[in-house]
């Protein structure tokens, strides 16, 4: 695996003054303690990298931060005073911004009504036309040109990122966190993310870099701070780890390989396509998917990845072409007739199409399964909650009970629920679409650990994913998308690089 180069040489220690500290920070809720005696340093200038598995106990120490939760003990300093962070206009009044993976943006305002929101100096002429010229030079000195009277909610994510950070300098923040920032943005955009974070850097604000994604904490950090289990358990100047070591760090145990490798034979064609396309969105595409492959599906946002998985499962009607499972013709109109056939989807958003939030990991569990776990419309119980605990078990979920929501669990566990419910139907062929998006590193290795396993037991498993690295870690072929067709096939993934791959999805 070959990682990109770097494009900046980040001194692996900040000199500029420190702008916030923390002592003997703690937090606890009822039965859990989010944090304990947390100590962190943030200088002017520093990115910080933040890292831990999901209830590691960074969502707190961000909330905190925030003023959104205020501590049960310790104390917070910015520069040298002790402040209170009881409230989030508290925090903003420090100079902290936070910038969450859930924008805070109105959708139907603009550019600059966003930037001035809550701090409007009144409604003449004058401070509007005040409000719209600082808002155009923050975008332009974040290398922007994007035109601010374009309501938020029509702009890129990315786009909508720079406002918020626009508005973060507006009220004069000298301490801004970045929670997950490119979780939901394309590879380019991320790039230009990464360049804006150093831009940043360079004008001396101190940012605390939350990600699960380590290539990236590897390029922006000056120093890592990794929480496990509410305590800080390591920190260090940048790269003072090994890729093996941070990792270790994190989950509290170590992991023989990042991309485990489950020993597997990979016998005949399972699914062939034949010119399945639904235009503009999918042209004509032919590909085969072998028993026990993980095939890998990857290109740039936009490409078709996603559309085509809805084609393959049903979601949405192909206008022509044909599939073939078996040997045997497919005729799929519905994800109904999917099912049927033994195809399954993990969906790229779990939360709103893959999950009911609200209700049980039990109730969630056994949805799609009614028709296997009840007699004449009555759920039979006892079976239900013990095919339930044996797939808890197989795959290692962490839950407090059957009866939680299943939006208590974090979002590795939340992906072993969706896996589980359609491993019940005894399905063969899985198309997992960002199967390890908002994961963390420990989850993210025991998904992977289960995609090898499934394919070592004779499933075909079809992988889309935008984490090259992810891709090439675990495919057995990788198909690449541009424009909604096929542009290219990598036969040989641990021979190929990153590069070699993003060619093929830009050319």
């Amino acid at each position: 695996m070959t990682h990109p180069q770097r494009e900046v040489d980040i001194p692996s220690r900040s000199s500029g003054n420190c702008l916030l500290s923390l002592r003997g920070v703690s937090k606890s809720f009822p039965g859990v303690r989010a944090l304990e005696n947390v100590d962190l340093d943030l200088h002017s200038g520093e990115v910080l990298g933040l890292l831990g598995e999901n209830g590691a106990g960074k969502s707190t120490l961000i909330k905190i931060l925030g003023g959104a939760s205020p501590p049960d003990s310790g104390e917070i300093r910015i520069g040298n005073q002790p402040v209170q962070l009881d409230s989030p206009a508290a925090s903003a009044r420090a100079g902290i911004a936070v910038i969450y993976q859930e924008l805070n943006l109105v959708p139907q305002l603009n550019a600059w009504e966003n930037v001035f929101l809550g701090q409007e100096k009144g409604w003449g002429t004058t401070e509007r036309g005040q409000e719209r010229a600082v808002t155009r030079e923050l975008i332009e000195r974040l290398g922007q040109s994007f035109s601010i009277d374009t309501p938020c909610g029509a702009l890129p994510l990315a786009q909508q990122q720079v406002v918020e950070i626009a508005k973060a300098l507006a009220r004069n923040a000298r301490i801004l966190i970045l929670d997950e920032p490119t979780a939901t943005l394309a590879q380019s955009e991320v790039v230009r993310l990464l360049q804006l974070v150093r831009q940043l850097q360079q004008q001396g604000l101190g940012i605390i870099y939350v990600s699960h994604r380590l290539d990236e904490v590897d390029q922006l950090a000056n120093s890592l701070v990794v929480l496990r289990d509410g305590r800080r358990v390591g920190s260090a100047p940048a790269r003072t780890w090994s890729r093996g070591e941070l990792i270790e760090q994190m989950v509290g145990r170590p992991l023989t390989a990042e991309y485990p490798r489950v020993e597997r034979t990979i016998g005949e064609a399972r699914l062939e396509v034949r010119q399945i396309a639904r235009p503009p969105r999918v042209q004509p595409i032919s590909f085969s998917l072998r028993r026990g492959e993980i095939l890998g599906l990857t290109g740039l946002v936009g490409s078709g990845r996603t559309e085509l998985a809805r084609l393959l499962f049903g979601a949405d009607r192909a206008t022509s072409g044909s599939m073939v499972l078996d040997g045997r013709p497919l005729r799929i109109g519905s994800p109904r007739d999917a099912i049927a056939a033994g195809i399954c989807l993990l969906t790229e958003d779990r939360k709103n199409q893959g999950l009911i939030l609200n209700a049980s990991t039990l109730e969630n569990f056994a949805l799609p399964n009614l028709d296997r776990l009840s007699t004449a419309g009555v759920v039979r119980q006892r079976e239900e909650r013990e095919h339930f605990r044996a797939f808890v078990d197989r795959l290692q979920i962490r839950l407090p009970s059957l009866a939680a929501p299943v939006k208590l669990l974090s979002g590795g566990n939340q992906q072993k629920v969706v896996l589980a419910k359609w491993l019940e139907r005894n399905v063969e062929v899985l198309i997992v679409d960002e199967p390890t998006r908002g994961i963390d590193v420990g989850a993210k290795h025991e998904l992977y650990r289960l995609l090898g396993e499934l394919a070592r037991q004779g499933k075909s498993i079809l992988m889309i994913s935008s984490d090259l690295p992810e891709v090439i870690g675990l495919a057995d072929r990788i198909l690449v998308m541009r424009g909604g067709s096929l542009a290219g096939e990598v036969v040989a993934p641990r021979t190929a690089t990153q590069e070699q791959i993003l060619q093929l999805a830009v050319a």
